[in-house]
């Protein structure tokens, strides 16, 4: 049964899908409880189904030519069938966060750092935590269990069960 969060539908998923972005960009957020629980659901699904298709790569060799005229032979990496339509459900299940430009870092090289990335929270996806959690699904022999939350107790004000959820390592 889902919880309702106190809010309607829309606003529902709004606020469960914002969380859950912002839990896969940073690792770690600190909500209320009940909310903790709605998006630890929300993104074993997410990460279940990069888990399952981060693979699924096509590797196609392509001619090109170069400015002198001179042919040189070039492989391509594409995704397969299951992980593109793996990623095109990621990206309607997530707010695509994008890079941020780091404290001392010149504009031009934030430019060359993130001029090769599109969406970044997707690529952060299946680069870092499908292999990760693939691999940690073959030692363990268990898939899921993707997120800890942690309850820290009622919050000064409204007295709300306030918890951190986290990315389990």
């Amino acid at each position: 049964m889902e919880r309702k969060l106190g809010v309607n539908a829309t606003q529902r998923l709004a606020l469960i899908k914002n969380q859950a972005s912002a839990l896969l960009w940073h690792g770690k957020i600190e909500t209320t409880e009940a909310r903790a629980k709605e998006v630890a659901a929300y993104v074993a699904k997410i990460l279940t189904l990069a888990v399952n298709t981060y693979a699924d790569t096509v590797e196609t060799e392509v001619t090109v030519n170069d400015a002198k005229g001179k042919e040189t032979t070039k492989t391509l990496i594409k995704d397969g069938v299951k992980k593109l339509n793996a990623r095109r459900k990621i990206m309607s299940l997530v707010n695509d966060l994008q890079e941020v430009k780091g404290f001392k870092e010149s504009k031009p090289d934030f430019k060359k750092r993130t001029k090769a990335i599109k969406y970044p929270l997707i690529e952060k996806i299946f680069d870092e935590y499908a292999p990760k959690y693939a691999n940690r699904k073959e030692e363990k022999g268990q898939g899921g269990g993707y997120t800890r939350i942690y309850k820290l107790g009622p919050r000064k004000g409204d007295a709300a069960e306030v918890a951190i959820i986290e990315l389990v390592d």
